[in-house]
């Protein structure tokens, strides 16, 4: 039997293969693939070569650890070398939750708990957070660091760290300030020295695991460089006699606050700064706004009686008047512009130095009207009011003096003794060093003077205008003027009491008082100027010549023999009761003029 003949079928009579394709299409499809090879080349070519750095450091992040190295904060120092504020070593205990078995019960815990103060179950929630990274508690002592260690609890660990510590506490609190739990500095010197004592930090090498242990130290540490030093002007001796003189007076005087600055006029340094109410920077749990006011620098006040000596050493110096020029006060009132100015007492015709002795408004009013608003403007603002201290110091307020073109008559009055002008008791204590150093203001710093010489001033009145104040300023002290309590045993001592009426709301409240004295010894080689405020004394001792002018002795009179200022003035001082002024309001009448403000020393 013969097969089949087997046929022949061509390629093209096959349906699918049949059909046409296109060339170009092949090509692209070539080209495609060529391209992707090219790329991959490429890619490969840069990992293996320049890229080769960014991919090990990627790697490298994933492993390697750099543990931190704090740097140790600068100290700050008085004139003297006495520490005001100092870093101690302390540890922050963290964990790595992820480090703490879950199948296991923490046995540890309560110990932890009992040996960090924590609550057990605060730490229990923290150890189970599921972070890598937790902190238990900041700043411990290094014997709890190392007890915590000791403890060989799986995840919990402890850091290397510093806590600031303030050897003088709540005396110079004010001055220091305090840093916050990462060393920042918050308040005072500590945050305006901030980029000084910082320093910076470093870091340590490790290599991690995926759960974060340790498995090798790589030693290469980048070093830390501590901060740098501070050294302020301040005598920590001087600072605790000025800082426990206002804390007494406003104990004395049931006042609301007070405050007190010792300026070396000569050499334009910041001797002491104290307020009261003050706080603990150690301990800073409760602390208040109200104890936290630096009240030497960022209150601004109406001064009062305390103005009236730079007023009339604008009129002496500019020849208006001598010390022996004599006023008509009359019998103690006085109608000027719609308004009534008074004193406590009719004082009849009295010299232009009486009027500082006796503190007359009166007297003051009438020496305005011989000066020009332009030239009392001037006058101010020469004298630093108006103008926020450079003492590379937070917050210091600049007060107010309105443009002198806006004055009234009775402004330009009431500005003459104290009122209608805002000024800090640190620009006080500034404008009496004028009259201290022979009419010359030096700058004034915080921070310690290494140069042996005065640093340069501006004259802003004459030597001989200068001294005719300080002579008016020494009757002031003497029976008969408005603080013979501020005499200081030994020394001869000049200075000017200002009581003034508050603002409450836009009226004076006469039963709210500001009671200031600022003060200058010795008188024969004037060296310091002394400002004390106290804010809110009750009744019956609230005018400066009571509240203010013993804390000026009691300050004076310490901090003059430490400065190994030698006595000048044999007679013992003598106590006189009273000897303050009064402004009394007018009584209501038919058409009344208005009663200007004012309250006298």
């Amino acid at each position: 039997m013969k097969s089949a003949p087997q046929r022949n079928i061509p390629l093209n009579s096959t349906p699918i293969l049949n059909r046409g394709t296109f060339a170009w299409r092949s090509r692209l499809v070539v080209a495609f693939i060529t391209l992707a090879f090219i790329a991959l080349a490429v890619r490969a070519f840069w990992i293996q070569g320049p890229g080769n750095a960014f991919y090990i450091k990627q790697g490298e992040m994933r492993y390697e650890h750099q543990i931190p190295l704090p740097a140790v904060r600068g100290r700050i120092l008085d004139r003297d070398g006495r520490i005001l504020a100092v870093s101690l070593p302390a540890d922050d205990v963290w964990a790595n939750p992820v480090e703490v078995p879950k199948d296991k019960p923490l046995t540890e815990l309560p110990e932890l708990a009992k040996l960090l103060g924590e609550n057990p179950a605060t730490l229990r929630t923290k150890l189970t957070d599921g972070r890598k990274f937790i902190y238990l508690k900041r700043l411990v002592t290094p014997t709890v660091g190392k007890e915590v260690l000791a403890l060989k609890m799986p995840g919990v660990h402890e850091t290397r760290a510093y806590k600031r510590f303030y050897p003088e506490g709540e005396i110079a609190a004010h001055v220091v300030g305090f840093t916050n739990v990462e060393d920042q500095g918050q308040e005072g010197v500590e945050l305006g020295e901030q980029s000084l004592l910082k320093g910076t930090g470093g870091s340590h090498l490790v290599i991690e695991d995926r759960l974060g242990r340790i498995i090798q130290d790589l030693g290469d540490d980048v070093e830390p460089r501590d901060g740098k030093n501070v050294e302020l002007s301040l005598d920590t001796r001087i600072q605790l006699a000025t800082y426990l003189a206002v804390k007494d007076a406003v104990k004395r005087t049931g006042a609301k606050a007070g405050a007190a600055v010792v300026l070396d006029a000569k050499y334009g340094q910041v001797l002491a700064l104290a307020n009261y109410p003050s706080y603990n920077p150690n301990n800073r749990e409760d602390l208040t706004g109200d104890q936290l006011r630096n009240r030497v620098l960022t209150d601004s006040f109406e001064p009062g009686s305390i103005l009236k000596p730079v007023t009339m050493a604008l009129a002496l110096q500019l020849h208006r008047v001598t010390p022996t020029t004599t006023f008509d006060t009359g019998n103690g009132r006085l109608e000027f512009h719609g308004a009534v100015i008074s004193d406590d007492s009719a004082n009849h015709v009295i010299t232009t130095t009486q009027i500082i002795t006796k503190s007359s408004n009166i007297g003051m009013t009438k020496i305005s009207t011989l000066l020009k608003p332009e030239e009392m403007w001037d006058m101010f603002t020469d004298m630093g009011l108006g103008q926020a201290p450079k003492l590379g110091f937070p917050g210091a307020s600049a007060g107010r003096v309105r443009p002198y073109r806006s004055w009234r008559p009775i402004e330009q009055a009431t500005m003459a003794y104290g009122y209608g002008i805002s000024t800090s008791l640190f620009q006080l204590a500034r404008a009496y060093s004028v009259f201290a150093n022979h009419g010359v203001m030096v700058p004034f710093s915080i921070f310690k003077n290494t140069e042996p010489t005065p640093p340069a001033g501006v004259r802003i009145i004459s030597a001989h205008t200068a001294q005719e104040i300080l002579d008016m300023l020494e009757t002031v002290v003497q029976p008969g003027g408005t603080a013979p309590t501020a005499q200081v045993p030994g020394y001869r001592v000049g200075g000017k009491t200002g009581t003034a009426y508050k603002l409450r709301g836009h009226t004076y409240d006469h039963s709210l008082y500001r009671a200031s004295f600022v003060g200058i010894a010795p008188l024969s080689n004037p060296r310091l100027v002394i400002a004390v405020s106290i804010d809110q004394p009750r009744a019956a001792e609230h005018f400066g010549g009571q509240a203010a002018a013993p804390a000026f002795v009691q300050i004076a009179s310490q901090a003059l023999p430490m400065l190994n200022i030698r006595p000048d003035n044999a007679v013992k001082p003598t106590v006189m009761p009273g000897g303050a002024s009064a402004v009394q309001a007018a009584a209501p009448s038919k058409a009344p003029p208005q009663s200007a403000p004012g309250r006298h020393g």
